[in-house]
């Protein structure tokens, strides 16, 4: 299957190695955005929180961050602002951003991503962790 999906990595995470690995159990080979060393433009920071659903507020990370000591969780802050500040520090952006031409996703959790990946897995999978998602069909587990 070809399919131009898209993912905004940081391979230090967790969720970010389970969304990737959920990708290419379908099939797929995507675009790895390693995004702390290669951070979105303005546009398409903007473009993916909007497609996603999301409010700018939502899409920022604040565990492991600087966060609090930029004073982000400030309320008066506009979002030209909260854009500023991803842009300027990335490890703000909350990960994994996945784009495909089924949609944007925040992949947190990971299995967020099925969502918008075409139902082409190949068997089983589970997390790092030991939690099965897909079931020996390659189906959802709910």
């Amino acid at each position: 299957m070809t399919m131009d999906v898209k993912i905004y990595h940081n391979p230090a995470c967790g969720t970010s190695r389970n969304t990737l690995a959920m990708i290419r159990n379908a099939g797929i080979e995507p675009t790895v955005v390693e995004y702390l060393k290669t951070p979105p433009s303005r546009d398409e920071l903007v473009r993916m929180i909007a497609d996603a659903g999301l409010t700018v507020r939502e899409a920022i990370r604040e565990k492991g961050t600087p966060y609090a000591e930029l004073g982000l969780d400030d309320p008066a802050l506009t979002d030209d602002q909260l854009l500023d500040a991803m842009l300027e520090h990335p490890i703000l952006i909350n990960r994994p951003f996945v784009v495909t031409p089924l949609g944007t996703r925040l992949s947190r959790p990971s299995e967020l991503v099925l969502d918008i990946l075409p139902d082409t897995h190949k068997g089983p999978f589970s997390k790092e962790d030991g939690e099965q998602v897909l079931d020996n069909e390659g189906k959802r587990i709910v």
